[in-house]
């Protein structure tokens, strides 16, 4: 019980403040839209900073007014043809079409297309026009798109760096929770909570994705700061540092994999195996700590360093159990704790070439 509190409370304080903004922003709308400029019935000024601002997270300025237009033309033309069809079944499967089809087209997500078809299916059932064409819902949802891009603005003005920061913490901490899982998994020989690992790590995926776009957000943020245009190439470097963890994710996958295998053919795993998988989860966390501590200003060598540490411990201890000749299944597990560790070292800013000689002699692979 005390954990299901604590996990609505933390949901609520990551997502209140947005609500609140949400909220707020479609008041605004409304009362511009039907006290300031005197529209009738202005229900599609606060539909659109809900449509917006909900579809808008992360995205750059460009995507989230091509949004903005895309919901207001949506409403524009399902209100002409309505005008000239009349209401009806057979106008409501056109105007359906007729929204849902360039969405899709465009790449739209379904919450977006979901959002635009019942503002569609509002003019048609509930507010359809009785002869004549009423702009001011054409208007209104330009309204409402306008303090949606405003309100997304204010959202990162004080700190536009924050969602990425967290982004970027909450990635690296799904990826050690994965690896403690799995260990886990080993410890008990238990096969189905390892192939759980492997289906998680495809998910994960999708947050490397998602990192790299927060990362494409901040930087359009900071570029409309002069004051912060000097953290662009910083920035750059966050983008690099996505691309090298999205192999990280990958690698965790294949070592899920293998270890699913290992369990399946009854394979005794040694505590050593477990310790290096500890260490390589203990590197991702301090990775994790260095990238969102470099965004915050801080000193991120600190961390950097213990990643360092950590990785090369774990592939020190993983290429001492090569010694003992382990099973075929074993050796790719122990390859893999390698490969990972090379590219979260890559993803922490290190050289390339001084990554893998420092990972081959940990490692045991000594160089003529």
């Amino acid at each position: 019980m005390k954990y299901w509190i604590d996990a609505a409370w933390e949901r609520l304080r990551r997502g209140g403040r947005p609500a609140l903004i949400t909220a707020g922003a479609a008041t605004v709308a409304w009362l511009l839209a039907a006290d300031v400029i005197g529209h009738p019935d202005p229900i599609f000024a606060p539909t659109a900073v809900l449509v917006v601002l909900g579809e808008s997270r992360g995205r750059r300025l460009r995507q989230t007014t091509e949004i903005v237009l895309g919901v207001a033309a949506g409403i524009l033309i399902a209100e002409l043809t309505v005008l000239a069809l009349g209401p009806g079944a057979l106008t409501l499967f056109i105007v359906l079409l007729l929204t849902i089809g360039p969405m899709i087209v465009a790449g739209a997500s379904s919450t977006l297309v979901g959002q635009a078809s019942l503002s569609a299916l509002y003019l048609v059932v509930v507010a359809a026009p009785q002869g004549q064409l009423i702009p001011f819902r054409f208007i209104d949802a330009l309204i409402g798109g306008a303090i949606a891009i405003a309100a997304s603005q204010l959202t990162v003005a004080r700190r536009p760096l924050a969602p990425l920061v967290a982004t970027a913490r909450q990635t690296y901490a799904d990826v050690a929770d994965l690896l403690g899982d799995l260990n886990d998994a080993l410890e008990t020989s238990d096969e189905p909570a390892a192939e759980d690992v492997l289906e998680r790590a495809h998910r994960l995926h999708d947050c490397a994705d998602h990192l790299r776009t927060e990362v494409e957000a901040a930087a359009e943020t900071v570029r409309l700061r002069i004051r912060r245009r000097r953290r662009l190439d910083q920035l750059r470097d966050v983008e690099q540092t996505a691309h090298q963890l999205d192999h990280v994710v990958r690698n965790v996958g294949m070592l899920a994999r293998h270890a699913a295998a290992a369990i399946r053919l009854n394979t005794v795993t040694p505590p050593d195996l477990r310790r290096a998988i500890e260490a390589l989860s203990d590197a991702v966390r301090a990775a994790g700590e260095s990238l969102a501590t470099d965004l915050t200003g801080g000193d991120p060598d600190r961390h950097a360093g213990q990643a360092d540490a950590d990785a090369l411990d774990a592939v020190r201890i993983a290429g001492k159990l090569l010694e003992s000749g382990p099973s075929p299944t074993l050796t790719l597990v122990i390859g893999q704790i390698r490969t990972a560790a090379v590219d979260l070292l890559r993803g922490v800013g290190q050289d390339d070439a001084d990554v893998l000689s420092r990972v081959d002699e940990a490692f045991g692979w000594g160089h003529d």
